[in-house]
């Protein structure tokens, strides 16, 4: 398994289009990823829309159920969360789930995982938040028991938050699922990543990634594993514009804090900005969203077109 180029589906408001024809246009992108290079399809693991892209009562489709459909309406692109919120699950239902996408999909789901941090949805659907600690402890025992269970095995597992009793899981189509973790945290999660993940995709600022490549190396050297193992991407916004002064208006409709992970202008200018702030830096791959256009017939097809050599 590995992510070279994935296409990330984080907004189910589309101009022009009634509620009930919504999932025809998570189709169709999805459809045009697989067309135009794309490996990967992956959707956010939310209940509301997020700050920054747009209001919580904006739609926002369950994760595990759109993946379900996609399979069905696809024919080899991988299928992804990114990332599962892992407060949101118990931890051997999240991998029966997956277990089952994959046989759905014939052998083509992957296990995107972090410690959830959306604090109103855990408030208003009655999850415990807990503390920053408290989540990660949780994520840990979680991928002691998922991961197991992800090879066939049958774990058992009396933790502090969790308790299983040789949990199995069957059918499987495949022997392995990969796991993908996402995130920033150097200490915390990048250390889980070297433990438990296939892959590990990156959220941060663009700056700010040679310094996440290295941490991430050295977490890997300190578990004992060749940080060459651990595949990385990194999650970009994106928007392809025709002309310079389409993608300045564009650009000035995005929250100012989120222009630090936006990559924007024509297809050229796109994949030279991706070039020199997130592949030479040694990032292996490369997941984006396209929250502005991606709706827009051609638009995931342009960026694919724009990107895949940068990754091929």
């Amino acid at each position: 398994m590995t992510i070279r180029l994935g296409y990330q589906i984080p907004n189910f408001t589309y101009p022009d289009t009634p509620v009930e024809r919504l999932f025809d246009t998570v189709i169709a992108q999805a459809r045009e990823a697989e067309a135009s290079g794309f490996d990967t399809v992956l959707v956010m693991d939310h209940f509301y829309q997020l700050p920054g892209i747009g209001t919580p009562d904006q739609p926002m489709l369950e994760a595990y159920t759109t993946l379900g459909a996609l399979a069905t309406a696809t024919e080899t692109i991988q299928l992804s969360t990114l990332v599962t919120g892992n407060t949101y699950r118990n931890p051997p239902m999240l991998a029966k789930t997956v277990t089952t996408l994959d046989m759905v999909s014939h052998g083509r789901a992957i296990l995107g995982i972090g410690a959830g941090w959306f604090e109103r949805e855990h408030n208003d659907f009655g999850w415990e938040f807990g503390t920053f600690t408290d989540r990660f402890e949780r994520l840990e025992e979680a991928l002691d028991i998922i991961a197991p269970m992800l090879r066939g095995e049958n774990p058992t597992l009396t933790g502090k938050w969790y308790k299983v009793e040789n949990a199995m899981n069957n059918p499987r189509y495949r022997s392995q699922i990969p796991i993908m973790l996402g995130g920033a945290g150097e200490k915390k999660t990048f250390r889980l990543a070297a433990r438990f993940a296939d892959h590990m995709n990156i959220i941060c600022d663009r700056a700010d990634i040679p310094q996440k490549v290295a941490v991430l190396r050295q977490r890997c050297e300190e578990a004992g594993r060749d940080p060459a193992t651990l595949a990385t991407s990194y999650l970009a916004m994106t928007v392809v514009a025709d002309s310079e002064d389409e993608a300045k208006k564009i650009l000035d409709s995005i929250p100012p804090e989120r222009h630090s992970r936006v990559f924007i202008g024509t297809q050229a200018q796109i994949a030279e900005q991706i070039h020199q702030d997130v592949i030479e830096p040694g990032i292996t791959g490369l997941t984006i969203n396209m929250i502005r256009n991606g709706h827009v017939p051609g638009a995931v097809a342009a960026a694919g077109e724009a990107l895949k050599p940068l990754v091929s």
